[in-house]
């Protein structure tokens, strides 16, 4: 029997993410975030990747639905409006 804080039971609910061609500029920074963080780039990575998916998560909205409702917000209702119909006008002559 295994308990949320033994390292079996904690290594089988972890994965394991391998990043390749990471560019040498991007792997100082991590290192220099890291450590004004104190803490090891792996952390450093995981926290990051958890802070940015937690913002965004998704709404669940399509976008219709997320575009009206963002409408709603600054007081518009997401309609549209039509503007009259009028006679069509004559079609152009070319002199034919």
């Amino acid at each position: 029997m295994h308990c949320q804080h033994c390292y079996q039971c904690y290594t089988r609910n972890v994965a394991t993410v391998t990043v390749r061609q990471l560019d040498h500029d991007t792997k100082t920074r991590l290192r220099i975030r890291a450590a004004r963080n104190g803490h090891s780039m792996e952390q450093e990575a995981r926290d990051i990747l958890r802070t940015a998916l937690a913002a965004s998560e998704p709404s669940g909205e399509n976008w219709v639905d997320s575009l009206t409702s963002r409408l709603a917000a600054i007081g518009g209702d997401g309609e549209l409006p039509v503007p009259a119909r009028t006679e069509m006008a004559e079609p152009i002559s070319f002199g034919e």
